[in-house]
């Protein structure tokens, strides 16, 4: 690797991974030298790219597309356009898309551009005085370009700027700023970059009297009867993820009707049309969760019919945003943009107030071919599977065989809420899932199954981060050995109050949830599984304590199926065999394998070898059960629609039903 593309490398990452600087797919990066360009490819992330993130192309045959002719056109002009782009890459074989932005990248006599659409410079891009202002904080040194639509006109206007700019100074501008759009920041080392940047930043906070700070405002508890029900609403043929928030920047605009539409009638730059389109719904009439699900729902109804498509944002009088996608890594940009843009029009009051784009300019966005490419790559992840966009939780996940089923149903599209008292070992857990870069994610939420407390504050944390609930897995469970000499009450009670009270409250909690998905969604199939045992279905010598509770599952299980099939929740008991390779039994120091052989629960054992093969013999499969055993039968629970109350055996025909 060429040291100048490692500099690429590491100067991309510093800026992509600042949310000050870029958000979604947005930005570009390059470096040339005599011969070739590398850029960042159109909707690769600059936070994590590397070598092959960058599309090379020959400079030459850059430097003869401004001689082409091309159609008057715009849509025509933009196509051949691209199609040049993509006739100059050194290797089409990568299949790599040149940014839009390319041939303006090529213009600089620097050897690196960093251009990103910072949201400091932007509030001054996007405001009354922009042209004005910048030539009175940053003087004249500094290229100020009117907007125009992207792409190839945006380009023979900037390369005329800096011709001219280039005959009154002798050199090309390090500093060029687009009304409405960003800015682009030249230079032969990532250093001098860096320093650019930074007194840019340095300047503009001066302007202020005090600079504004962000905050995280919390949401009202409305908002976690409303979410759910939103989210139902906007999900169609495909299950949407939504998430609900609110933060110093956006409560001054939903105080009522005329600061929203003062503030956020029209969108201000191209990437807040990209990801959350160009109009937002605003609900006034926000009292109670009814009133505002009810004016939501008339809303959505008009818009869909108006527009074609769902929206995307919804602002609620002082209550905050919900933002709703189709995928929970979409969603997550949804929020950084909103309170990226709310924050620019904010920031823009320093400036002589807000100056959106017109209609005309959103119109053009709204339908440019390379816009939507973009956002289609940097939000494509790889294929979801039959779990895409459930919302579950997996308690007990954050290792041991909550962590192996949780995993196995990440794999398959769903969005994890891992819930567990281990912080350290669940936010770990939590994120290694998020580190496989799919379209779903991952959460941890920390809670005690048994304290009812907790077990709802799961729930609304849960609803808060992905919008909803459609699966309950009641998985936490503890196992302590002994005979009826041994047992002494207090452990008895822990057990019962882990292993039977956790299943009740978690089912209290989850169905509340449920029932108001359903109420606006009827069609749709919710489940509330817990993971029982063989020793649910047969009892276990010395191990009573166990086995009660998890006979007692079974009860609940069926009772609570009668109760709730009617809103098209199912219950059902998953029942698996023993997991051998799990701490629950191999724990060196209080795994079962120990405690059993300490409780002489194997006749004639020794060691631990023989306790394991003691159990092993009774499986006609011969092994122990796996989470992928397990997850294959709740793939099942979930996706029937006919079945509930039931306790599924997965147990290697060591319990067979009659």
């Amino acid at each position: 690797m060429k040291p100048e593309i490692k500099d690429l490398i590491d100067v991309s990452r510093f800026y992509g991974q600042n949310k000050g600087y870029v958000i979604a797919g947005g930005g570009n990066t390059s470096y040339k030298d005599e011969s070739n360009l590398w850029i960042k490819a159109s909707g690769t992330n600059l936070g994590n790219i590397d070598e092959d993130g960058f599309c090379v192309l020959d400079r030459q045959k850059l430097n003869d597309i401004p001689k082409q002719q091309f159609s008057e056109d715009s849509a025509a002009r933009e196509e051949q356009v691209k199609n040049a782009l993509l006739n100059a890459r050194v290797n089409p074989d990568s299949g790599l898309r040149p940014s839009v932005e390319t041939s303006l990248h090529n213009l600089f006599s620097y050897s690196f551009v960093v251009h990103t659409h910072m949201t400091l410079v932007n509030g001054l891009m996007c405001s009354q005085l922009a042209k004005e202002k910048t030539l009175e904080i940053f003087g004249e040194e500094v290229l100020y370009v009117p907007y125009s639509d992207p792409g190839y006109i945006l380009f023979k206007i900037i390369a005329d700027e800096i011709a001219k700019y280039n005959e009154k100074y002798s050199c090309d501008p390090k500093i060029v700023l687009i009304q409405n759009h960003g800015i682009f920041v030249a230079a032969n080392s990532i250093d001098e970059i860096n320093g650019i940047y930074a007194g840019i930043e340095s300047k503009l906070k001066s302007t202020f009297d005090a600079f504004p700070e962000e905050k995280e405002i919390a949401v009202s508890d409305k908002m976690v009867e409303v979410l759910p029900a939103v989210r139902m609403l906007l999900s169609e043929e495909k299950l949407k993820v939504a998430t609900a928030f609110n933060s110093s920047w956006v409560s001054g605009f939903i105080e009522n009707k005329e600061t929203f539409e003062k503030g956020l009638s029209r969108p201000f730059n191209p990437d807040q049309m990209v990801y959350c389109m160009a109009e937002y719904l605003f609900i006034e009439n926000s009292e109670t969760s009814e009133n505002i699900i009810s004016e939501a729902q008339s809303k959505i109804k008009e818009f869909k019919s108006r527009r074609g498509v769902m929206p995307k944002i919804i602002f609620i009088q002082n209550e905050g945003v919900i933002a709703a996608e189709d995928s929970a890594a979409s969603v997550e940009y949804l929020k950084d943009i909103v309170n990226d843009f709310c924050q620019i029009s904010k920031l823009s009051e320093n400036f002589g107030g807000q100056h959106p784009m017109t209609p005309e300019q959103v119109a053009f966005i709204e339908s440019w071919e390379v816009e939507n490419y973009r956002k289609k790559v940097s939000l494509g992840g790889k294929p979801q599977g039959r779990l895409e966009n459930r919302i579950i939780i997996v308690t007990g996940a954050a290792q041991g065989f909550g962590a192996g089923v949780a995993q196995v149903l990440h794999n398959d599209g769903a969005n994890i809420i891992v819930a567990d008292l281990n912080e350290e070992k669940g936010k770990e857990f939590a994120g290694e899932l998020n580190a496989k870069g799919t379209k779903n994610k991952a959460f941890f939420v920390k809670a005690n199954v048994s304290d009812g407390a907790s077990v709802e504050n799961l729930i609304i944390e849960t609803v808060l981060k992905f919008g909803g609930l459609d699966v309950m897995i009641s998985n936490a469970g503890i196992l302590r050995a002994g005979s009826l000499d041994e047992m002494d009450q207090a452990t008895f009670e822990l057990m019962t109050k882990v292993n039977y009270t956790g299943y009740f409250l978690c089912s209290k909690y989850a169905q509340k949830v449920m029932k108001i998905q359903h109420k606006y969604k009827p069609e749709f199939y919710m489940d509330i599984i817990q993971i029982n045992s063989k020793s649910g279905l047969k009892g276990s010598n010395k191990n009573f304590a166990y086995a009660g509770g998890k006979f007692g599952g079974i009860g609940l299980t069926q009772s609570f199926a009668l109760e709730l099939m009617p809103f098209n929740i199912k219950v059902n008991s998953i029942c698996p065999g023993n997991f051998f390779d799990g701490p629950l039994w191999s724990d060196p120091e209080n795994g079962l394998f120990v405690q059993y052989l300490k409780a002489g629960k194997v006749p004639g054992a020794k060691t631990i070898g023989d306790v394991k093969a003691f159990y092993e013999a009774q499986v006609p499969a011969g092994r122990g059960c796996t989470a992928e055993d397990v997850a294959k039968a709740i793939f099942y629970v979930i996706d029937q629609e006919y079945e509930t109350g039931q306790a599924v055996p997965v147990t290697g025909g060591q319990n067979m039903l009659k």
